[in-house]
């Protein structure tokens, strides 16, 4: 099964006042000076693909400054025809998500039919920053192939809302009694073992193909690996809670369970944040991010977008001859590339048999140049 995009329309959304562009189905490249709106695009289509932004998660700051909210709208064409995609987000309202003019009742009904894979620099927070980068990440992988999961999530983020409102309610008068907790204790420890497991499968299904991406861009010897840490690796949610329960009550919130996992990246089995060099953490993040979009076309049935952002940039020729040798082997179906050279974009295209579309961004707008196929040498 085969889509791609062949329409947005972005209105209000980011510095965009109005953008709309016609897309082929192999690569189309946006191309312009820095702080024009290059990225801002590729998030756009990560909204309809998904129901969410890439880079800033709150709705409400996706909204220009001087406008009261936004809309994307897209064409999803696929071997059964087109869908009309449609998110609109308004200050102080819900937001809208609908397919054919039908609005979705729950967003999550919309995660998973138009898988995304989104490269970016802004990847680098996935080392830098805390867990919840992280979980974040292995659990919007999740979520697009498995509704169910998505639907634990939520229930077990709201059990954990309510739990931990309890326990900052009775905090001040020392009054709280574990037999209190237990219909939340209960709820988070049948939802939190059922994350558990979809996470440690995950990452040892992901593992091996980050460790071969990352060995066939580097050409190098040393050994990546990734790995799922939990307190649930070793004890059971009931023990946990039963054991931190003075803690969390002094807190006055809940101290552990699969909220507090996280994933962790290696290098030759040291952390990758510590040991690792640039070179080697970018290496290591794109080939985890080759991973995902593998991963994510085995389980979909489709290979997913594929958004890079101003990456060409920031790798070495050795990296990009690797994603040019996968993008020459049609190992991808529609890939937005963004580039502040429109010119190294060109040369590197060049010569690969795919269709492709140019587009230059300014301040001004969105021109298309001439349409044109790259016929192999």
């Amino acid at each position: 099964m085969a889509f791609h995009l062949a329409r947005l329309h972005a209105l209000n959304f980011r510095n965009h006042r109005e953008a709309e562009v016609d897309l082929c189905p192999e690569v189309n490249c946006f191309t312009g000076p820095n702080g024009v709106g290059k990225t801002n695009l590729l998030d756009a289509v990560h909204y309809l693909a998904i129901g969410k932004g890439y880079l800033e998660p709150q709705d409400q700051h996706n909204i220009h400054t001087e406008e009261e909210g936004f809309v994307l709208q897209g064409v999803m064409r696929g071997e059964e025809g087109d869908d009309a995609v449609l998110c609109s987000v308004r200050r102080g309202e819900r937001k809208v998500m609908s397919r054919n003019r039908k609005e979705y009742d729950r967003l999550a009904d919309h995660v998973g039919r138009y898988p995304v894979v989104m490269i970016t620099p802004y990847d680098g927070q996935l080392i830098l920053d805390g867990s919840e980068a992280r979980r974040r990440l292995i659990d919007g992988l999740i979520a697009q192939f498995n509704k169910p999961f998505l639907d634990t999530l939520i229930r077990y983020n709201r059990a954990l809302a309510q739990r931990n409102a309890l326990l900052k309610q009775m905090q001040p008068h020392g009054a709280a009694t574990s037999s209190a907790f237990a219909p939340w204790d209960e709820q988070l420890c049948a939802l939190g073992t059922s994350i558990h497991a979809a996470r440690s499968a995950f990452a040892e299904e992901l593992a091996p193909l980050l460790a071969g991406h990352y060995k066939a861009i580097s050409s190098g010897h040393e050994e990546v690996s990734l790995a799922h840490r939990s307190a649930l690796n070793e004890t059971g949610m009931s023990e946990l809670l039963a054991a931190a329960w003075d803690r969390d009550r002094a807190a006055g919130h809940t101290t552990v369970g699969v909220h507090k996992d996280d994933l962790l990246f290696q290098l030759e089995g040291q952390p990758l944040k510590r040991f690792g060099s640039q070179g080697q953490q970018k290496t290591y993040l794109i080939a985890l991010k080759l991973a995902q979009f593998e991963i994510t076309a085995q389980r979909s049935g489709q290979k997913p977008l594929l958004l890079l952002d101003d990456i060409f940039d920031k790798i070495d020729p050795q990296r990009m001859r690797h994603l040019l040798h996968l993008l020459s082997d049609h190992r991808f179906g529609q890939v937005l590339i963004t580039d502040t050279d429109p010119q190294r974009l060109h040369a590197a295209l060049d010569g690969l048999d795919l269709e492709t579309r140019f587009f230059a961004i300014t301040r001004k707008g969105i021109t298309r140049e001439t349409p044109q196929r790259a016929i192999a040498g």
